[in-house]
């Protein structure tokens, strides 16, 4: 609940509708429409499912659990797909942040604004090279959309912007879904994960490239 809230307010979402065993969110994002979120794992899932089937746009149910396999099960047995169950719910210390400088040729811009920490990675021609948000609820931080782009990869981009959001963050908790491909970095800068995080919705739809 805590990560989807500060999740919510790093893309200028509508605040989530709390049914009890989950949350509905009015997402509008890429790939999907609506988006529900299981609270109680496994146990949720069942009647988080009915809901969605009973959406008319493109719904996903995303499910954090520390039992993988069973929440799998349980998605299937209630008439859904399992899209993605690579990606992990980390947490960490914000205060305990390693912060690393920006590489030689680039400058760390950052901005505060609607409850959001906003940082840019510029090179010397005003380019962004790796950008990031972190939506702050309460005394949370919620990391979203970390990207480097292709042409300034593997050059300690991600980590600088990392850096720059906790320290810029009025917030000591921290907490991020990662992708699979990011986790190596999260894990490397101190976060923990605690869940696995799966992501299911009815048949034919499927998760965006």
């Amino acid at each position: 609940m805590r990560w989807q809230r500060g999740w919510g307010i790093s893309r200028g979402l509508p605040e989530a509708k709390d049914l009890g065993e989950g949350l509905r969110v009015r997402c509008l994002q890429m790939g999907r429409n609506v988006e529900y979120f299981a609270l109680d794992g496994v146990a949720s899932i069942a009647g988080l499912a009915e809901l969605v089937k009973g959406e008319d746009e493109v719904t996903w149910l995303t499910v954090p659990t520390t039992a993988p396999d069973q929440a799998a099960a349980a998605l299937e047995k209630a008439g859904l797909i399992v899209l993605k169950r690579s990606e992990k719910l980390m947490v960490t210390d914000l205060r305990e942040h390693p912060r690393t400088p920006a590489p030689p040729g680039y400058e760390i811009k950052t901005t505060i604004e609607d409850s959001a920490v906003r940082v840019l990675a510029l090179d010397q021609d005003g380019e962004v090279g790796a950008r990031g948000t972190m939506g702050i609820a309460g005394t949370d931080g919620i990391a979203d959309r970390i990207e480097t782009l292709p042409a300034h990869r593997r050059r300690g981009l991600a980590s600088a912007v990392m850096g720059a959001l906790a320290e810029a963050a009025p917030a000591g908790h921290g907490l991020l879904v990662a992708s699979e491909d990011g986790q190596p970095l999260y894990a490397k800068l101190g976060w923990t994960a605690v869940a696995d995080v799966l992501i299911a919705s009815t048949p034919g739809v499927s998760y965006p490239s």
